[in-house]
């Protein structure tokens, strides 16, 4: 699995990006749980994983900033 571009990101609905996270999360919470069992082939997977949950939470954040900012113009 490749990892995910932010501008690919920026590019997904609201619902594709909740989507994203929650698969990414469920991916670590494997990863993790294979590390600890031994049976992790590529230990920097997880790393990987982690840095595309970030990608993930921060165009998120931005869209709420975005959100808020048009918000407080409109008042």
């Amino acid at each position: 699995m490749m990892q995910v571009k932010a501008r690919e990101l920026r590019e997904m609905s609201d619902r594709d990006l909740d989507r994203k996270l929650r698969d990414l999360k469920e991916e670590l919470f494997n990863l993790r749980f294979q590390a600890s069992t031994g049976q992790l082939d590529n230990p920097m997977r997880i790393r990987l994983v982690r840095r595309d949950i970030a990608r993930v939470l921060t165009v998120v954040r931005e869209r709420q900033i975005e959100a808020e900012h048009e918000e407080a113009g409109e008042r």
